[in-house]
């Protein structure tokens, strides 16, 4: 049995604002178990997280979102190591690929399917080990929001032709614009999400949140670009910070260990207990796209969604009610 009460799950944990926000909450709640998970570990984070704080309750588990197969085996370590009730449920790994589409092993477009389909799976199977009142937070960005005007432009019309696109979206679409679709799909997934936490007496004390981190030079998020954009972006402009919300006219540009502790806040912040479908701009409650609020497209991909990652008809079903 676990020595801690309660636990909380971020993917994407182990670099940029998911370390960050591991690293905040670790800190803030010393008697919480904090798993960071990811594909990989590079910088052995859990371990420097836990020498920083000198304390012990951050732990590494791998996790690759990108395959149906590999999310499954990860909740099933989840369940046989006994892991304490889930409190918080950060959903925050992402990629974006800028070159040539790709698909997964499962045959679907590869930012998709990291970003939106290997977190819905995630979500259903670990539902039954969230707590009461667990939060699920989502990382989305404000590129899924033509009027923020970030000069990336997501395109998403179904979630079919977004998984498996006709050679017409292919023409349309490209490697940015992808991942802008992606944050579409999580924003709207949310949205869907929140409805059936708050009908159903079994989740009523649960909630899901969105939040836009900003742009945050200084983070691994395109490390498929070229070596040049990257460098740039890593070790270049964390440093012209305020230079950088002058030329893009927005305050919206942050270092990872800010953001982190804005993510951070809404998983564990006394100040937004309670709080659920709303999407926050850093530490702002702000709008999201006029998209995003279409119910008719949140519940297309909430059905589609189901029926792709559901194995068998009992559970989609369960899948289906947000269980």
């Amino acid at each position: 049995m676990s020595k801690y009460p309660t636990s909380i799950l971020i993917t994407g944990g182990t670099q940029g604002l998911g370390y960050f926000c591991a690293r905040f909450i670790a800190q803030k709640q010393p008697n919480t178990l904090v798993v960071v998970a990811s594909r990989t570990d590079p910088g052995n984070s859990a371990a420097t997280i836990n020498a920083e704080l000198k304390q012990s309750n951050v732990k590494f588990m791998k996790l690759d979102l990108g395959t149906l197969a590999t999310v499954r085996s990860f909740a099933t370590a989840w369940k046989s190591g006994a892991y304490p009730p889930i409190q918080a449920l950060v959903l925050n790994a992402g990629l974006q690929f800028p070159g040539d589409i790709s698909y997964s092993s499962d045959g679907i477009e590869k930012t998709f399917a990291i970003n939106h389909v290997g977190h819905a799976l995630l979500y259903h199977l670990l539902r039954e080990n969230l707590a009461a009142d667990a939060r699920i937070v989502v990382t989305a960005s404000g590129v899924h929001d033509p009027a923020m005007k970030s000069g990336i432009t997501g395109h998403y019309t179904n979630a079919a032709d977004v998984a498996q696109p006709s050679a017409d979206s292919i023409e349309k679409s490209y490697g940015r614009g992808r991942y802008a679709t992606s944050k579409i799909a999580n924003v709207l997934w949310a949205y869907a999400l929140a409805r059936r936490l708050a009908a159903s007496p079994k989740t009523k004390g649960q909630t899901v949140t969105v939040m836009d981190p900003g742009l945050m030079p200084g983070t691994n998020l395109g490390r498929e670009a070229p070596a040049v954009a990257r460098w740039l972006f890593v070790t270049v402009f964390p440093r012209i910070i305020p230079f950088l919300r002058f030329l893009l006219r927005t305050q919206n540009v942050h270092l990872p260990a800010e953001s982190g502790a804005a993510l951070a806040r809404l998983a564990v912040g006394e100040d937004v207990k309670g709080v659920s479908g709303k999407y926050f701009e850093g530490v702002q409650e702000i709008k999201s796209s006029v998209q995003s609020y279409q119910v008719d497209l949140q519940e297309e991909l909430w059905e589609w969604t189901v029926e792709f990652v559901g194995s068998g008809k009992e559970e989609r079903e369960r899948f289906r009610r947000g269980e």
